[in-house]
């Protein structure tokens, strides 16, 4: 609980308070996705590859540009946490933040991924989501968050007062990056980032601001599904806390593997081109010699 204001009110509190919000970011010129150009191509998808993200742990995949990707609930409602990265070159990777606040807290239909700076261009558009019914609930929860970070072992040990779990999707995806990169497991943690939580409900407390989860709607046959804007390399964990109900970062709950799906349509979106490297010319006000 949150302590006590020791703050007196001002006489205008009220007022104040009524103060109408401004959006940060007015969104009326960022460029939208054709999305109807995208969704002529999936009655024609071939299935390239399939990938099984096991329960507890994590997998990777690729992505080529132009092709579809689909995460899948196979056997039980869970959860999944996914990082992106350019496959050409690691430093370029999903920025959560960015697209929060770009597109909303949870994202879906038409909605597109940001990589970070310096690049910060969309690298993924959502192309189908059998989960868009859900919309907000009267809690304020809602699927596929990019408010969470991750479940990682700092946090657990933080909080158990020393607890060392190995099986947090922070592990998970750091083990899964290390073995596809060949990198050190010490830095190969250095590239995993906020993730988009696929799947999960979530939401913020009316009353106090936090963070909540609860068990998540998904049916086995649901799925996410993203067109690749530019070359991925997909990373993702079955959460150890399974549908999220009741707690993560345990081996209690129920949990089960996730699918991945790679798709080849036949032909390009009509007018599509990949996104080109955002043009800041990165001087930040200082003139280069």
């Amino acid at each position: 609980m949150k302590p006590t204001p020791l703050t007196e009110a001002p006489t205008d509190a009220a007022a104040r308070k009524k103060i109408k919000p401004v959006v940060c970011y007015p969104t009326d010129t960022l460029p939208r996705p054709d999305l109807a150009a995208y969704r002529a191509l999936r009655d024609d998808l071939e299935l390239v590859e399939t990938v099984i993200v096991p329960p507890r742990d994590a997998a990777t995949w690729e992505v080529p540009a132009g092709h579809f990707c689909r995460i899948v609930c196979s056997e039980g409602a869970q959860v999944g946490d996914l990082n992106l990265f350019n496959l050409n070159d690691l430093n370029e990777k999903f920025y959560s933040g960015k697209t929060r606040a770009l597109n909303g807290t949870h994202v879906g239909l038409g909605d597109q991924l940001f990589s970070n700076f310096p690049y910060l261009r969309p690298i993924a558009t959502i192309t189908h989501d059998t989960l868009d019914w859900y919309g907000f609930d009267e809690f304020g929860g809602s699927v596929h968050d990019v408010i969470g970070t991750r479940c990682d072992p700092y946090t657990n040990n933080l909080l158990t007062h020393g607890g060392q779990y190995h099986h947090c999707c922070h592990s998970n995806l750091t083990r899964a990056f290390a073995r596809k990169t060949g990198k050190p497991i010490h830095e190969a943690e250095t590239y995993i980032h906020d993730v988009l939580n696929v799947f999960m409900c979530t939401g913020f407390t009316r009353d106090t601001g936090q963070y909540f989860m609860k068990a998540s709607p998904v049916r086995p046959g649901d799925y996410l599904e993203f067109f690749a804007e530019i070359d991925l390399l997909g990373c993702m964990s079955a959460c150890p806390g399974g549908d999220c109900s009741s707690e993560h970062s345990s081996d209690t709950a129920a949990c089960y593997p996730m699918v991945v799906e790679i798709y080849k349509a036949q032909r390009l979106p009509r007018g599509w081109a990949p996104p080109s490297v955002n043009d800041y010319d990165c001087s930040h006000g200082l003139e280069v010699a």
